[in-house]
């Protein structure tokens, strides 16, 4: 089957396309003995890291990559989490499986998979107010496009970090675009970057005001410790993992993700530079 292989941590070059054997499906407690033939393939930001050698959990090379697929199992429409490889190939083994409903299109329910898990998640842990002021960092990118249409949902009032090429996704989805330089006042704020531009995103919530760091696009989390939030009246809000209920949701929440990016398998490499060269919007995913 074709596949997208790491065998060396490095820059996205050393993702290359070629044969591999199909897996054998040795789970015995799996829905199903089959394999998943994948259409789509998710690609997420964690899965560059991973390539560098900087995941957040140790792996195994040579590997496929790849964590979130969708396609048909013994003519089902299926998505599945794969417990961190085997998503860049043709053939995949079920991991955490679900069935897409029938009016939800098998590619939007790719990009929800993983980044409407994670959203549902943080708005449950924000428990937004009617007439909040919600802030959200990368508000163009794959979780937080969903974020934005939650917290609207909410009926808060919100406003969409991003840089200015990205500020048109950002008024397409009913929040009101800012620079990082001009963030206003917030209660809610959703990090999906870190470093400096959490830090500024901190400086501007109100009193009472909770924060929910899920993401370091910037290269470092959040550097805010309970003390500084303490001090402020802030609230660190941990939200913990998210569970099945979470992804079930989000693939029936009528949520729309932008799938700003698509690439054909054999283009994993450039689809890794896309990202991170923060040249991307919403979710990107490859089509096999």
């Amino acid at each position: 089957m074709r596949a997208v292989w790491l065998r060396a941590f490095g820059p996205p070059s050393v993702l290359e396309a070629g044969e591999a054997p199909e897996p054998t499906n040795l789970k015995r407690d799996s829905p199903s003995l089959g394999l998943i033939k994948v259409e789509f393939a998710n690609v997420t930001f964690v899965e560059t890291q991973v390539r560098a050698g900087r995941g957040p959990f140790p792996v195994q090379l040579p590997m496929i990559p790849g964590n979130g697929v969708g396609g048909r199992l013994e003519g089902r429409r299926v998505v599945a989490s794969l417990n961190g490889r085997g998503g860049y190939a043709e053939r995949a083994v079920p991991g955490e499986l679900f069935d897409v409903p029938d009016e939800l299109p098998l590619d939007h329910a790719v990009a929800l998979l993983a980044d409407g898990r994670t959203a549902t998640l943080l708005t449950d842990a924000a428990a937004i107010q009617p007439g909040e002021r919600v802030l959200v960092l990368a508000a163009a990118g794959g979780v937080g496009t969903l974020l934005v249409q939650l917290a609207r949902r909410a009926g808060a009032t919100v406003v969409g970090a991003a840089s200015e090429s990205k500020h048109d996704v950002v008024e397409r989805l009913g929040g009101a675009p800012r620079r990082y330089d001009d963030l206003p006042a917030a209660d809610v704020v959703f990090d999906g970057v870190g470093g400096a531009a959490a830090r500024a995103a901190f400086q501007a919530l109100s009193p009472g005001g909770r924060i929910l760091s899920y993401g370091l696009a910037s290269g470092a989390w959040a550097d805010i410790t309970p003390e500084q939030a303490a001090a402020r009246d802030v609230t660190l809000v941990k939200t913990g993992r998210p569970e099945r209920h979470h992804t079930e949701r989000a693939l029936t929440a009528g949520l729309k993700p932008i799938i700003g990016q698509r690439f054909e398998l054999e283009q994993a490499a450039a689809a890794h530079a896309a990202i991170e060269a923060r040249a991307t919007v919403g979710k990107t995913l490859l089509v096999l």
